[in-house]
């Protein structure tokens, strides 16, 4: 019987090695970081869903609104770069939340080529009904702010250490 090159027959696969008595499995699935990061970022999304809804954006429009809630008017480039996101992740975002008249793109004045975001006299408004999004989190999770902080605190120091090795 022939098997594509990268499938073994059953009887030829070999059963994981455990790891000794005394020492930890280091390749254990609930011991990878990766894995951990994975489950949670998905687990955020989802849990955002039914907070945003009402608003009528998803969890990555969120974040474009919040770029630009912060600063505006905005380069399109630095709101990739503030949200970690590459330009070509970033431009459906925007063409959507202009289809939705949250953001406007404008040449910038002083460089024809710059693209400007801001949001739209909408896009002000949505941010007063968004200002009880983080509340509704804190009340939904139940978990101390302080706790919270903590975790994205680690996180960012986790992303910085991540960029400073190469990984982005």
């Amino acid at each position: 019987m022939k098997y594509p090159r990268y499938a073994l027959p059953v009887q030829a696969q070999r059963p994981a090695e455990p790891a000794a008595p005394d020492e930890p499995d280091l390749l254990a699935l609930d011991r990878q970081v990766c894995f951990a990061l994975t489950v949670a970022g998905r687990a955020v999304v989802q849990f955002y869903r039914p907070i945003l809804e009402p608003l009528g954006l998803t969890h990555p429009q969120y974040l474009v609104m919040l770029a630009l809630w912060e600063r505006s008017p905005r380069r399109f480039g630095d709101v990739a770069v503030a949200l970690h996101l590459d330009p070509a992740t970033l431009t459906p975002l925007v063409r959507r939340l202009e289809t939705m008249g949250l953001v406007q793109r404008r040449r910038a004045a002083d460089d024809e080529r710059g693209i400007e975001l801001s949001p739209t006299a909408a896009g002000l408004a949505l941010r007063e009904r968004a200002t009880a999004v983080p509340r509704e989190v804190v009340d939904r999770l139940q978990m101390p702010i302080a706790d919270l902080e903590r975790v994205r605190d680690d996180l960012t120091g986790l992303i910085t250490a991540i960029e400073a090795a190469g990984g982005r």
